[in-house]
This record gives C-alpha cells, sequence and structure tokens, in this order.
C-alpha cells in the first residue's frame, strides 16, 4: 500500500466491483475521450471487470504490471496503472491513470502518481517511466508538469482512443532526475 495524507494506492481486487463499475459508469463521458479501446479488428476482449482483475493480477505476479485503485476518504476514486515493465537493461515501464470527475483538479493525482512513480524507481528498481497523453488532455498534461516529467516528443497515431488512432506526447523521467523522489520534488514545489 502506498499512502501520503489521503491518498492511498493499493492493488486493485475482485471485490473493487462495485465501487469500480459506480465510478467508471458515473464518468463514462468525462473519460471517453481519454480511454483506449481496442480497433475493430482486435479478437481480445475483457469481458468483465473479474476477467480484467486477473488479468492485471495475472501480469503483476510476472512482473509485467502493477494496477493501482486510488483510495480518497476510504472512497474508490481512480486508478493508476503500471503496464509494459521491460527488465534487463531497459528497467522501464509505462503508467496510465484516471480520475473520477468529482475529485479531479484538487491535487490528488499528482500525489498518485508521484506515489507510484516513487514505487517504481525505490521498490521495483526500474530507471525509467513514461507516460503518453493526448495533446488535448489539459487536465492530464497539468498532472506530467507538475511533477517535472520531461517531454520527450510527438507519437503519431499511437493509441486507440474512442474509437481511432490518436497522436500522443510522449513524457518521461528517469530515476536519476528525481533523487529524492516525485513525490518529495511535488511537495517542495
Amino acid at each position: 500500500m502506498l499512502r501520503h495524507d489521503r491518498v492511498v494506492l493499493r492493488p486493485i481486487r475482485q471485490r473493487d466491483a462495485p465501487a469500480w463499475r459506480e465510478v467508471r459508469a458515473r464518468n463514462a463521458d468525462w473519460l471517453r475521450p481519454w480511454e483506449a479501446t481496442l480497433p475493430p479488428q482486435s479478437a481480445a476482449v475483457v469481458s468483465s471487470f473479474a476477467a480484467m482483475v486477473r488479468d492485471l493480477r495475472r501480469l503483476a505476479r510476472r512482473g509485467h504490471g502493477m494496477p493501482f485503485v486510488i483510495i480518497v476518504d476510504d472512497q474508490l476514486v481512480g486508478q493508476v496503472t503500471v503496464s509494459a515493465i521491460a527488465r534487463g537493461s531497459a528497467r522501464s515501464a509505462q503508467l496510465g491513470y484516471w480520475i473520477d470527475s468529482r475529485y479531479a483538479g484538487r491535487g490528488l493525482m499528482p500525489v498518485a502518481v508521484a506515489l507510484v512513480i516513487d514505487h517504481c524507481f525505490e521498490v521495483a528498481g526500474l530507471h525509467r517511466v513514461e507516460i503518453a497523453i493526448r495533446p488535448e488532455n489539459t487536465a492530464s498534461l497539468r498532472v506530467v508538469t507538475k511533477l517535472g516529467l520531461r517531454r520527450e516528443g510527438q507519437a503519431p497515431r499511437y493509441l486507440h482512443i474512442n474509437g481511432d488512432w490518436r497522436d500522443h506526447v510522449i513524457f518521461a523521467l528517469t530515476v536519476g532526475e528525481v533523487p529524492h523522489g516525485v513525490l518529495t520534488r511535488l511537495l517542495e514545489s
């Protein structure tokens, strides 16, 4: 479990289903422009919350991912997922996140992402974390700006989002850039 003040992150679990579904349903319009979708020719489909959690936890057991839910005041309010963990000479990962619109803009997501990046560097031994953001997603761009991630460039048609291949901006951070941690840097800014 990762914690700072009111923000708690813990691994996603099956019994999160009712709260997760409620938040996702209530925020469907809010999340739709930013959510990954499967291209029409895809065969793999996650058919249920239970299947999604099984897949995420299987990836975690194999060391390829870390799926966290965000809890604030005992309420599930979002998710941060570390994926595509590469070991060996790369020691890198990708990070994605979403938050309930009721909690957006309160400074909770920068804290959650900082906690997860610090965990990736300090506990998981990763060297680099990347975050891909649609250029129109101003809220998410504010998160990486607050955390001091470096903009690396544009990735045309990078991910299938909301029914089409969408451009993204890639941001990254390496462990050497934050010797005292991302959360410390955020709190000191």
